[in-house]
């Protein structure tokens, strides 16, 4: 079962039967009982067992299983194969299949005897092909789709996870980024973005006034503007500029609050604007500071004004966490926010995200009245170009990888 074997078996198949093949190959190799495929859901809480294709029933709600406490959960966290003895004989071994920190899912088979150090090389290396196999093939079938909804999704709901990156977390060498985002019981409008280029990452965090389609619409109208000025190759005043103009020439009155932040990937230099978003938080040395910039209007208020690009202090080692008012408004008040980011400080910049938005759905009982979203950025340092794809370290490093360090939970 060599790498390219699997993609290839794989790409003579139809899309949707992609999965099937590669558990073929699994059961005929290693001689395993049964080989499936689970799919993290939109929240990141729970995974959907995707079966054969033929078995596979769209037209109901994904069987969502609850990550917590589960050996599912470890897996993901650690980024290492779990491997656990069944009563009835069979070995149960779950491995993550995971792109460059995006946590993708779970492949899960069950072998008649424990696995060899070579079995077990072959099931990540397997588990890791499987990743570019299901990012190759969901652009063409919705069955990767299905299975991340684990409740139907409204119209705007629908709306906001497309303006969403289709990877919610990357690793590179100089940094890890990761967004999480909780829509309310009536979505409001939170989205967040990243893009990586050759010598910058840059982010964004929208947070559109209102609820419901209303809302997403203009989230919409101001993603749109600011990745067709960012694709175009302007800087962030440029980008705040056509948003704003967006905004209102065609939200009808409407606006949105953002945050936009520029990385260079050559000397570290950060800069950002403020439109009448939530103060960042950054985590240096295991302390939390709240970074207090200068503010100016949100997109679409009138009349129309000039964004300041203002410089962020960014060293190798920091956190910066950027949020959504939904994060610190009502019951969010009960969180101590910043005791959280140290809290959670270990954790890869993935998992990070997902605790945050964990806690304030817990604090919510489950019902949120605005969107919480937060974006989770570990920024490792300038100048470095490669990084191991099995742990996330990188190679300049000689040290060994914390198992749940911020550099080693990301393939």
């Amino acid at each position: 079962m060599t790498l390219a074997g699997t993609l290839e078996a794989a790409e003579a198949a139809a899309p949707v039967e992609s999965l099937d093949v590669v558990a073929h190959m699994l059961k005929e190799r290693l001689g395993a009982a049964s080989v499936s495929f689970l799919i993290t859901d939109f929240t990141g809480s729970s995974v959907v067992r995707l079966g054969a294709a033929g078995s596979v029933e769209t037209g109901e709600p994904a069987r969502r299983i609850p990550l917590r406490g589960t050996l599912y959960d470890d897996v993901i966290r650690s980024q290492r194969p779990g491997v656990q003895d069944k009563s009835e004989g069979a070995v149960r071994i779950v491995a993550p299949v995971t792109n460059r920190g995006d946590a993708i899912g779970l492949l899960e088979l069950f072998l008649p005897a424990a696995p060899d150090a070579e079995t077990m090389r072959e099931i990540g290396e397997t588990a890791h092909a499987l990743a570019y196999i299901v990012i190759a093939n969901r652009s063409f079938t919705d069955v990767y789709q299905w299975g991340r909804r684990t409740a139907p999704l409204s119209l705007a709901a629908e709306i906001q996870h497309r303006l969403l990156p289709v990877s919610l977390a990357c690793e590179a060498a100089q940094f890890a980024v990761a967004g999480a985002l909780e829509p309310a019981d009536h979505v409001g409008g939170d989205t967040f973005d990243y893009v990586i280029d050759r010598d910058a990452v840059q982010l964004s965090v929208t947070d559109a006034m209102g609820h419901d389609v209303g809302a997403a619409l203009l989230a919409t109208l101001v993603v749109g503007a600011l990745r067709r000025a960012r694709r175009a190759g302007a800087g962030l005043a440029e980008q705040a500029r056509q948003a704003d103009q967006a905004m209102r020439e065609h939200g009808h009155g409407g606006y949105v609050t953002g945050q936009l932040l520029r990385i260079s990937l050559l000397d570290g230099e950060a800069h950002f604007i403020n439109a009448g978003h939530p103060w960042p938080l950054r985590m240096r040395d295991g302390k939390v500071q709240q970074i207090v910039p200068k503010v100016d209007l949100p997109f679409g208020v009138h009349p129309s004004h000039p964004y300041r690009v203002q410089s962020l202090d960014l060293r190798p080692g920091d956190r910066l966490v950027m949020v959504t008012d939904g994060m610190l408004e009502r019951n969010a008040n009960s969180l101590d926010l910043s005791g959280l980011i140290v809290s959670t400080r270990a954790l890869h910049s993935r998992e990070a995200a997902r605790t945050l938005i964990g806690a304030i759905v817990d604090a919510s009982q489950g019902h949120l009245e605005d969107d919480a979203t937060v974006m989770c950025l570990d920024w490792h340092g300038a100048g470095r170009s490669q990084r191991d794809a099995a742990t996330g370290a990188d190679l300049a490093d000689a040290s060994p990888p914390s198992s749940t360090g911020p550099t080693a939970a990301g393939r």
